[in-house]
């Protein structure tokens, strides 16, 4: 609900609670009471309908949800002799995941009184401010008006941002919530578990510790593949995209086609594709041995070091094509001038690409390259689809190949670790996040957007 008042006065909390009236200050407990001294009737009542709705939840069960998330339930589920049917009747107890969820939501309701009590507030003394400057507080019409023109940003902007805090940020927090607990099938603690505060995080990272031997070898796997994937595409896409654009090269738009053409078909396709392709009797291994190449199998998912080198190449053939798109527009926006005035000065074709191609690119594709690098540490498909994560190391949930990402997806489906697997989700997002700042905050496309001349 927006509130109208005079432009002259910014309505705020403070100066409602320190200017307003006795009304205007009441409304922060008994909401939309300012709106009803000022005529606002219809605002009043939606006021005190929201407020009446929010009391009744908590008295029915709000109290209840907050007083449970504290342990999470202590009730197991119960087996009872019954004895005038002469069976065992099992009693459900209380379910962790349940009680985390409700809470969390109970505190989310408790987040929005907060808000409607600031809303109500700003409310009340926008319609006494109206009221002491024109003798009337705007009515229900004027204010719909309101919202469809001068505030039409605040309409437009009403459901997406109410759809982002129920299924983007209430989900976050509850699977964030995860790692703080032992919700886990280690010690059957799947229906009933308990806060556990950081031991997890500390697990985690701790070297000595089985799961510490496996993150931080994951973990640095997972930014080396980042880099190496995300700038072998993009100078891939650069060079080819030379080559394209090259003056002599005819049928620019045939071949432009032609690798394009590989967009069109759907990764996974291509993938599992390739992945049977490169097993020990796929069709590559076949014919190499047919043509008396080789005389086994090369390992491409049964080696470490072939791999790694497997996915890489696996992820060049499926990403250059979208570079090839990205560099064929930044490269035709290249000021002609800039090449002509080098050639007047002398300059060779490789003088040319170092001192203008090149930072030109740079300049333009940073906020790009920064997305690709996000991308490819969460790249799923690539890794799954192909090696699956192989070779697995001996008494490892993960495997040689196995990103982050992943690894997490074992852990929570094949495994059902989930609360380590909370644990890698917030590690991931904090590390990503840290790196993609710093990197974009101390580029050049951030510090001088026109640097570039």
């Amino acid at each position: 609900m927006a509130e109208q008042g005079c432009p002259e006065r910014k309505i705020t909390v403070r100066s409602a609670l320190k200017d307003g009236s006795i009304a205007v200050k009441l409304s922060a407990v008994i909401w939309g009471l300012g709106c009803l001294t000022r005529k606002q009737i219809v605002k009043g009542l939606m006021f005190l309908a929201i407020e009446a709705a929010i009391i009744l939840y908590m008295i029915e069960s709000g109290f209840y949800n907050l007083g449970k998330l504290i342990t999470l339930g202590d009730m197991e589920q119960q087996k009872i002799w019954n004895e005038a049917r002469n069976i065992f009747e099992y009693v459900d107890g209380d379910r962790s995941l349940v009680i985390l969820l409700y809470g969390i939501i109970t505190l989310a309701i408790i987040l929005c009184a907060v808000l409607m009590v600031r809303i109500s507030l700003r409310s009340a003394y926008a319609a006494e401010l109206e009221f002491r400057q024109n003798g009337r507080a705007i009515s229900l019409r004027e204010e719909a008006r309101g919202l469809l023109d001068g505030n039409l940003h605040k309409t437009l902007l009403l459901l997406p941002i109410a759809g982002i805090l129920m299924f983007t940020i209430l989900p976050l927090l509850f699977m964030t919530s995860m790692a703080f607990t032992n919700y886990s099938v280690l010690n059957d603690k799947l229906v009933l578990f308990d806060w556990v505060g950081i031991d997890n995080f500390k697990r985690m990272l701790n070297m000595g510790g089985d799961l510490g031997r496996t993150f931080w070898p994951v973990l640095g796997w997972t930014f080396s593949w980042a880099v190496i994937a995300t700038f072998t595409n993009y100078f891939a896409g650069l060079i080819l995209t030379l080559f394209i654009n090259w003056k002599e090269i005819r049928g620019k738009k045939f071949w432009r086609f032609c690798f394009v053409l590989t967009v069109a078909v759907p990764h996974f396709v291509t993938l599992l594709i390739i992945r049977q392709m490169l097993q020990p009797t796929g069709a590559v291994n076949v014919l190499l041995q047919n043509m008396g190449l080789i005389n086994a199998p090369l390992p491409f998912f049964t080696d470490t070091t072939w791999a790694r080198a497997s996915v890489v190449l696996i992820n060049i053939w499926v990403g250059v094509p979208y570079a090839l798109l990205q560099m064929t527009g930044i490269l035709q926006n290249i000021p002609p001038e800039l090449y002509e005035a080098a050639r007047v000065d002398g300059a060779n074709p490789v003088v040319m690409f170092f001192k203008i191609t090149l930072p030109y690119v740079l300049f333009v594709t940073t906020p790009y390259l920064i997305t690709t690098f996000t991308g490819n540490i969460n790249n799923f498909n690539v890794i799954f689809l192909t090696s699956a994560g192989l070779p697995r190391a001996v008494e490892s949930t993960a495997g040689s190949t196995d990103l982050l990402i992943t690894w997490l997806y074992k852990l929570t489906i094949d495994n059902r670790y989930y609360d380590v697997g909370a644990v890698i989700g917030i590690l991931t997002f904090v590390s990503l996040s840290a790196v993609s700042l710093l990197t974009f905050r101390f580029s050049k496309s951030y510090k001088d957007e026109e640097g570039f001349r």
